[in-house]
């Protein structure tokens, strides 16, 4: 690399550009491309050594996408080819590898979709108001596992808490050895931890469903208004989509933010470690069982069904690893059959191709 490339490259540090991701860039470099990092999924821009930079996504990178997945998401560093300086655009030409990724099932068609790229930890937002949802949690944790992100749980509206005590403690049972951060984003409790865990160059990700005051905690570590917050109804406390993209903000000390709208569904999907890890203490006391192959239902001999009997452990916390080991499975169904497709996809698209070179050949041979 140039030491003018290298220079310029610095400029990104900020945005979690490393050494590492700049040794990966070599071949990208060579061929005139620049990295930038998509920051703004409704408008498409990412930025770059040039500043704020639209994204051109082409017809045939978007019809040659397997998927979703395949395409730019909020976090994401982009090899970029400039076409205009004024104003700043530039073609993808690709993706680079990503580290921490949160990926849920999209609920209009089970398709894998990146809520957010290249993320740190995750900050699992859940309001200490009709909104504290157990469940809904142990979704959160499991897609932040899987993806290779580590997990904070941050309940939000200590201001108006019923039972503190108790919602932590519940909390703790079902998030074991997670980071547990009590806030007010209206009075501020909480947010210099919040802000402690955000190092410079690092990147977090704020999910929760709408109303837990995702919005609010962005504009207070930023230190201004940014993001349009709304009041909650008054009939059921559940907020409304203000957030209507997912964006990443740099924060005052250098950390990074990714705000993303309320999540009404966390279809789960990925690797089993995220399930066992998330459920550690059932599937413990699973290896006690005297089956190896005990679905914990009415098999003698049952170690987990001790424990529900015991108190020690809930049975609704069993029939959630129950729901969401069965959620993951079907979508690792669905993804094999998807791949598989895709797969035969490409191979029609090369004999359709070849076939063409041949007819411009004069062949008339196949």
């Amino acid at each position: 690399m140039s030491l003018s490339a290298a220079h310029r490259e610095a400029t990104l540090a900020p945005l979690g550009w490393t050494s590492e991701r700049a040794r990966r860039f070599a071949d990208q470099r060579l061929d005139g491309l620049v990295p930038g990092r998509f920051v703004d999924e409704a408008s498409r821009v990412a930025i770059t050594v040039a500043g704020p930079t639209q994204v051109i996504i082409q017809r045939r990178a978007a019809r040659e996408a397997a998927s979703a997945v395949d395409l730019p998401a909020v976090g994401d560093w982009l090899a970029l080819e400039p076409v205009s300086a004024s104003p700043p655009q530039a073609a993808l030409r690709g993706i680079l590898p990503r580290s921490g990724t949160f990926i849920r099932q999209r609920p209009s068609d089970g398709q894998p979709q990146v809520l957010a790229a290249n993320v740190d930890s995750a900050f699992l937002v859940s309001g200490l108001d009709d909104d504290l949802n157990l469940r809904r949690i142990e979704r959160y944790l499991v897609l932040a596992l899987d993806g290779g992100v580590t997990p904070v749980v941050v309940l939000n509206k200590v201001d108006i808490a019923l039972d503190l005590a108790r919602a932590v403690a519940e909390v703790h049972a079902v998030a074991a050895g997670t980071r547990v951060v009590v806030t007010s984003a209206i009075d501020g409790t909480g947010l210099e931890e919040l802000v402690s865990l955000l190092e410079p160059g690092t990147t977090a990700c704020l999910l929760g469903s709408s109303g837990v005051g995702k919005s609010t905690i962005t504009n207070a570590l930023l230190g201004e208004e940014r993001q349009a917050t709304r009041d909650l109804r008054e009939d059921d406390s559940k907020g409304r989509h203000t957030t209507s993209h997912r964006e990443l903000f740099a924060l005052p000390g250098g950390g990074l933010l990714i705000d993303t709208p309320g999540l009404r569904t966390v279809g789960v999907m990925g690797e089993a470690d995220a399930v066992q890890a998330t459920f550690d203490e059932v599937e413990s006391l699973a290896r006690s069982c005297r089956f190896s192959d005990c679905r914990h239902e009415t098999e003698p001999g049952c170690a987990v069904r001790a424990a529900i009997e015991a108190g020690t452990i809930s049975a609704d916390r069993l029939a959630s690893h129950h729901k969401l080991e069965a959620e993951r499975q079907y979508a690792e169904l669905r993804s094999d059959e998807r791949a598989r497709r895709e797969a035969d996809r490409k191979l029609g698209r090369f004999f359709k191709q070849h076939k063409k070179n041949l007819r411009r050949q004069g062949r008339k041979d196949f």
